[in-house]
């Protein structure tokens, strides 16, 4: 399966996950962070954003090949600046770093509708095991677990908004029913990640 994601593909997921795992750790941290508060922050970061954004996109990826598509994730250097600036400025992720473009001109809406929900899915099933980790972990494990959880909340319920080119507009076309389930639920696990404290002292 790996084998279809080509050299450029994963150097375009490289940059755009270092991008997003710095706009992350600039919004977990705050002004005033000391280099060692920023060191940690960025590690687990790097992970929590890793796991949710390269899956996110390669649920995307795989299931257009699913329906005999082939499919690419391709980064957006200027979107990629806007992540961290936003992060930087007003303490928001525009999480939206590229597209995985996918080659075909006769996608069906329901095929088109899957595989633009399948992004949002793939976020909200990493945030139970993330969620179990808050609660159990104690510690480290459990800073790793509330920052899993925010952070596939936030891609989940802002790729599911109904609007340009992200994933919730394109589900709304195709079944509002869906949208409105997959929507619910994703600002549903984002708004109760917040009830529980990040632990980063």
């Amino acid at each position: 399966m790996l084998e279809r994601i080509p050299p450029r593909e994963w150097r375009d997921l490289g940059v755009a996950w270092f991008a997003i795992t710095l706009a992350f750790t600039l919004i977990f941290l705050g002004s005033g962070a000391s280099i060692e508060s920023f060191i940690l922050v960025f590690a687990i970061s790097s992970v929590t954003v890793g796991v949710g954004f390269i899956l996110h996109e390669l649920a995307h990826k795989f299931t257009a090949m699913h329906y005999g598509y082939w499919a690419e994730f391709k980064k957006d250097n200027i979107m990629l600046l806007v992540a961290v600036a936003m992060a930087a400025l007003v303490g928001f992720v525009f999480a939206a770093p590229g597209a995985t473009v996918i080659y075909g001109s006769n996608l069906s809406k329901r095929e088109n509708g899957w595989i633009s929900a399948s992004g949002a899915i793939t976020n909200l099933l990493l945030a139970i095991p993330f969620v179990a980790l808050a609660f159990l972990g104690g510690g480290l494990l459990s800073v790793i677990g509330v920052m899993g959880w925010k952070v596939n909340g936030m891609l989940a319920s802002f790729n599911m908004l109904p609007v340009g080119p992200l994933d919730g507009k394109k589900v709304l076309a195709w079944s509002p029913g869906v949208f409105l389930l997959l929507i619910g639920v994703a600002f549903g696990v984002l708004v109760l990640s917040y009830i529980a404290p990040l632990p980063l002292s």
